[in-house]
């Protein structure tokens, strides 16, 4: 895993999908906002499902949106979460769709990029 200290380190398009995910977080006022980013520069944009009989994490939603709308691969990904790290399931669908190198980056709330690591 390698760390990193903030959202300047980003370029502007892992950036936008930063902003994108916060942004749902704070819209929906859930727990976590996810955006990915497919091999054609599409985004899909989610927050946390707390539903009775569905519980999806906002990146495992947002990956399920690409797939849906027919990505064949990821880019990147983005949460923004008060986690430490991606779980292993989040981690577990980008591998899925974009494969092992996919880079998988966590912000804080503020915006602030805390990690980026790979879907491997």
């Amino acid at each position: 895993m390698t760390e990193s200290t903030g959202t300047t380190d980003l370029g502007a398009e892992d950036r936008k999908i930063v902003t994108l995910a916060r942004s749902a977080r704070a819209r929906n006022g859930v727990p976590e906002g996810a955006a990915v980013r497919d091999e054609t520069g599409r985004t899909y944009v989610a927050g946390t499902v707390e539903l009775e009989s569905l519980k999806l994490s906002a990146l495992r939603t947002a990956v399920a949106m690409a797939v849906a709308s027919g990505a064949k691969s990821l880019e990147a990904a983005a949460i923004v979460s008060e986690a430490e790290a991606p779980s292993d399931e989040d981690r577990a669908a980008v591998r899925d769709l974009g494969g092992a190198g996919t880079p998988v980056l966590l912000a804080g709330p503020d915006g602030q990029l805390r990690l980026s690591v790979t879907a491997g």
